[in-house]
């Protein structure tokens, strides 16, 4: 299983995105990361937030306050990567799919324009 920070490729780019950039205690693998790319049709965002909701799934089973004696914890980890999934889901949905540009008329003698309209 390959662990990789490369930031010219997708998965380097995606482990940017969500934090898992320390090889030495990386979260998902390489191959774990393709998974969400392929699924996502090698959509960064989409993929950054699936797999920020799939670390967050991780963590839901801890309990999200704990108080022993004067000490209080609580885990708000789980609610910032859904937050931050959702940030991402919305870049993706937003970005799109393909984008217009005017036609190059340069070439195009006046008169042919003029009849065009």
């Amino acid at each position: 299983m390959a662990l990789t920070y490369d930031l010219t490729t997708s998965i380097g780019k995606v482990r940017l995105n969500i934090g898992d950039t320390s090889l030495t205690n990386a979260f998902f693998t390489d191959e774990e990361i393709q998974v969400y790319l392929t699924n996502g049709s090698g959509d960064i965002n989409s993929a950054s937030a699936d797999l920020l909701e799939a670390m967050a799934a991780a963590y839901v089973s801890n309990p999200d306050s704990e108080k022993i004696g004067d000490y209080n914890y609580a885990q708000t980890n789980v609610t910032k990567m859904l937050k931050l999934a959702a940030t991402f889901r919305a870049r993706s949905e937003n970005t799109p799919v393909q984008s217009f540009t005017e036609p190059d008329l340069s070439g195009i003698p006046d008169s042919d324009l003029a009849e065009m309209g």
